[in-house]
């Protein structure tokens, strides 16, 4: 299949999986798979790193007055909302910088079409999301200790198959959380991790050193575009839905995965 045709899907897959908890970088790996995509295990990492990237400028467009209030705050140059939000956004990013700084090697060897492990994580991210489908009293605002435990689950949902957004959305209705809310400080914490995965693969030569510029360009745009449709109506869709149907469709994805690959 032409690499620009691939490069499209995965960018839809990312556009669409990236605001659901059904793990974006676990669909893609899987869907790298099923492509027959064989890139070398630094290009795959990178054309997943790209992705992320889009959906996350997809974020920023989408929750741009969030981010414009959460500036404005920040150059009053005083302890406001704004401030202590965005000091709780950075907090949550420390248990993922840290990992991602000392296991980086690790990390990468895990972008590499590891199906079987793929699916024992979009199992764990099913039962993950049956536990907090059970959650109650879901009313109360992110606080500093919260952002931090969020933050331990968004370093864990590095794994290939562990949603980012389903871990982080979890553990924040499991500490009673808002849904919405959750919801909304998930998608804004990981925009400065992208980005500054982003602007240290520039400063390291990677991004200009990658195989296929053209792929990851098409790639980019297409889950840019697919991501900006799909953020807003995500949103939504977490508030509005259980997550255990969000369970349900992790658990079909790995077992389907799981039969395919051992058949």
């Amino acid at each position: 299949m032409d690499e620009i045709i691939k490069a499209v899907i995965l960018g839809i897959i990312q556009g669409l999986t990236e605001f659901l908890p059904v793990s974006s970088s676990g669909h893609l790996e899987l869907a790298k798979y099923f492509l027959d995509y064989k890139d070398a295990a630094e290009d795959s990492l990178m054309m997943t790193v790209v992705l992320h990237f889009a959906t996350a400028c997809a974020t920023l467009v989408i929750l741009r007055k969030e981010v414009g209030r959460i500036f404005k705050g920040l150059f009053q140059f005083k302890w406001n909302e704004e401030t202590e939000y965005s000091a709780k956004i950075i907090l949550s990013m420390v248990p993922a910088v840290l990992v991602g700084l000392l296991f980086e090697e690790q990390i990468n060897a895990l972008f590499d079409r590891q199906i079987i492990l793929v699916s024992i994580c979009l199992i764990v991210t099913g039962l993950l999301l049956f536990w907090a489908d059970r959650a109650k009293n879901t009313d109360k605002k992110v606080s500093f200790a919260n952002a931090f435990f969020i933050g331990i689950s968004q370093a864990i949902a590095i794994l290939p198959g562990i949603s980012r957004s389903g871990a982080t959305i979890s553990t924040s209705v499991l500490l009673g959380i808002d849904r919405e809310e959750a919801a909304r400080f998930s998608f804004l914490m990981v925009v400065p991790l992208i980005f500054g995965k982003i602007a240290k693969d520039i400063l390291d030569g990677a991004l200009m050193e990658a195989a296929h510029i053209g792929p990851l360009a098409i790639g980019f745009l297409a889950a840019f575009i697919t991501g900006m449709f799909a953020c807003k109506w995500m949103i939504q869709l977490v508030k509005n839905s259980k997550l255990v149907y969000f369970s349900v469709y992790c658990f079909i994805v790995a077992a389907f995965a799981i039969i395919y690959y051992l058949a």
